[in-house]
């Protein structure tokens, strides 16, 4: 699957069976991991690749939070001084990513998103 900012669009407008636009369901996949792991599961939208996308890359950036807050929580005063501002560096990618879905754009974070992008394409 070739990545452009075009796959996944809803050129009819058309609303899914479930109610939720595609823009929509993208950015609520990024609220917390468990509406991202619903519409992985849950038809019409396991079948959208724009959602699958962006719910396996909200996934990841959780993951990936989780894993780092973790390790800079556990190393004592650097750790420490260091864990807000990372916190506050994932809340600004978590914000753009929300941003970016639900106005339609395939945005890959790095190293994340070519994962996501593969998963999406199974």
């Amino acid at each position: 699957m070739e990545y452009n900012s075009t796959q996944g669009t809803n050129p009819t407008g058309a609303v899914p069976a479930g109610g939720l636009s595609q823009n929509a369901a993208a950015a609520i996949a990024y609220i917390t991991i468990i509406p991202a792991i619903i519409f992985l599961v849950m038809e019409p939208y396991n079948k959208i690749p724009f959602v699958r996308f962006h719910s396996f890359q909200s996934l990841c950036l959780g993951v990936a939070a989780i894993i780092v807050e973790t390790i800079l929580g556990v190393i004592p005063v650097i750790g420490w001084i260091m864990l807000p501002f990372v916190a506050l560096a994932f809340l600004a990618i978590w914000i753009y990513t929300v941003l970016q879905a639900y106005k339609g754009n395939w945005f890959k974070l790095p190293g994340i998103g070519d994962f996501a992008l593969t998963q999406a394409s199974k």
